[in-house]
């Protein structure tokens, strides 16, 4: 793997001042932490997509609940709880 990262005059920039500012040790660093974030996104997106699946896969299958049974299961936990509160 090459050792050279072509990142365009405006990234070359702030990665020297991230380096001068002392906020990271070399411009190797910098580019290391970038690539973890990038990983890091990628996995996340990576769980995204599977709880998107199985979302997708249970309203498929007929397993759902409608925004208005939702709705009145929240308004009767709420009404209960004023309740129980004396309001």
């Amino acid at each position: 793997m090459s050792d050279t990262a072509h990142l365009g005059q405006h990234l070359e920039d702030y990665v020297d001042e991230l380096v001068k500012s002392g906020r990271y040790t070399s411009r190797n660093d910098v580019l290391r932490e970038g690539v973890r974030l990038v990983e890091e996104r990628e996995k996340r997106i990576k769980v995204l997509d599977a709880a998107i699946e199985r979302g997708l896969a249970d309203a498929d299958a007929g397993r759902k609940t409608t925004a208005a049974e939702i709705a009145s299961r929240l308004a009767a936990k709420y009404e209960m709880l004023a309740k129980d509160r004396g309001m």
